[in-house]
């Protein structure tokens, strides 16, 4: 075989093995990857970084804190939320909720005391798709 029929060849055959748009595995009716649109059972994880000093600065606007993420909670807009840190640490370097909107999680961190009185540092937002779970 020549070098252009071989290239050829070799072409088709990878070609061959990619899946159609809309390829049907096993009488399975399925889209290629990167044909995907919006994710739809869609949660929002909001991260926060504290200040080293979180236990001894925080007491004073704790409740408040707190008293917003339940009434979020109660309202089924905050899934969860709680400290985070290295294994073993003592002292919480952020904290992680999940939200099920969007304007929950922005609005957490508008009202929130903490953020209000320096306790957080800086604050992501990040879509989470949850794909698999414990049923």
């Amino acid at each position: 075989m020549t070098a252009p029929a071989l290239v050829r060849t070799s072409v088709l055959a990878f070609l061959a093995q990619q899946p159609s748009r809309h390829a049907v595995h096993h009488g399975v009716q399925r889209r290629a990857f990167a044909s995907t649109s919006n994710l739809a059972a869609m949660n929002y994880l909001l991260k926060y970084d504290y200040i080293p000093d979180v236990l001894e600065k925080r007491a004073p606007h704790r409740e408040g804190h707190l008293e917003l993420a339940k009434k979020l909670i109660d309202e089924g807009k905050c899934l969860s939320g709680g400290p985070t840190g290295p294994p073993g640490t003592e002292v919480p370097t952020g904290a992680l909720f999940i939200f099920t909107e969007l304007e929950a999680a922005n609005s957490f961190v508008a009202e929130d005391p903490y953020v209000e009185h320096g306790i957080v540092t800086g604050h992501s937002i990040l879509e989470w798709n949850v794909v698999v779970q414990k049923e």
